[in-house]
């Protein structure tokens, strides 16, 4: 399963690209910390899934969000972000993201979601 990973902090960056990598079965393709870049990058390479902050160095997640969704359906984004709030996450499932994880407290679920879908692709 190939992942890309967009995310404005360069430590939490590299914290989820070691916990992902550790996983059989998935491969981080891509990183960014801005949506410009992400949106090229995710639509160029045509990633499984994406793990997309709201907060970014350039733009918004919710830019990101809306483009993939609109020009590449097929690819599954997970929105992981601080803010988690209820308005948040309405507006990032009405943008087509498939499930919304609060960064602070909910990376173990990301984690077990990304290696229950790798293992469903290998099988």
């Amino acid at each position: 399963m190939e992942i890309y990973l967009v995310e404005d902090s360069s430590l939490v960056r590299a914290r989820l690209a070691a916990l992902l990598e550790a996983l059989p079965g998935t491969s981080l393709v891509g990183e960014s910390d801005r949506a410009d870049t992400a949106i090229r990058g995710i639509l160029a390479l045509r990633p499984d899934a994406v793990l997309l902050d709201i907060n970014l160095a350039q733009g918004s997640g919710f830019d990101v969000l809306r483009a993939v969704c609109r020009e590449a359906p097929e690819i599954d984004v997970y929105v992981l972000s601080n803010f988690t709030a209820a308005p948040y996450r309405e507006l990032a499932e009405r943008l087509g993201a498939r499930g919304f994880f609060d960064k602070s407290h909910e990376i173990e679920r990301v984690r077990d979601l990304v290696a229950k879908r790798a293992a469903a692709v290998v099988h």
